[in-house]
């Protein structure tokens, strides 16, 4: 079992930055890939970006390619979202997400990779 709860989020001008983080709970953190999903009103959850277990390999979506970093502290059961250069059309709830899966790029992007899925968190972006 494995519990995530993210923070960070808030209200924010266009080219501002954030650093969203998810702290999780369980022994084995280290083989989970970690992913971050966001939700905005009235549209489908997208995924945003996502880390392997031994954070050697990350991937992310197109419209984030260049503003957004993940990344992972295993000894701290963490993964963040860095996020710079914010638009307004990054205004979404975040989640993070969790999976015991060994998949392709695609298969990584995919929800139903995952798991455990933390509350989330909202991020604004006003232009």
């Amino acid at each position: 079992q494995v519990q995530l709860v993210e923070s960070g989020g808030g209200l924010v001008q266009a080219g501002d930055s954030l650093r969203l983080s998810c702290a999780a709970s369980g022994r084995t953190f280290s083989t989970y890939a970690m992913g971050w999903f966001r939700q905005a009103p009235g549209k489908e959850r997208e995924f945003v970006a996502a880390i392997r277990g031994s954070g050697g390999n990350t991937y992310y979506a197109d419209s984030v390619k260049g503003r957004f970093t993940v990344s992972r502290d295993n000894a701290k059961k963490t993964v963040y979202l860095a996020m710079n250069s914010l638009k307004p059309e990054d205004t979404a709830v975040y989640y993070c997400a969790a999976g015991d899966f060994v998949g392709s790029p695609y298969y990584t992007a995919q929800s139903r990779a995952y798991d455990y899925w933390g509350q989330g968190t909202q991020v604004t972006v006003s232009s």
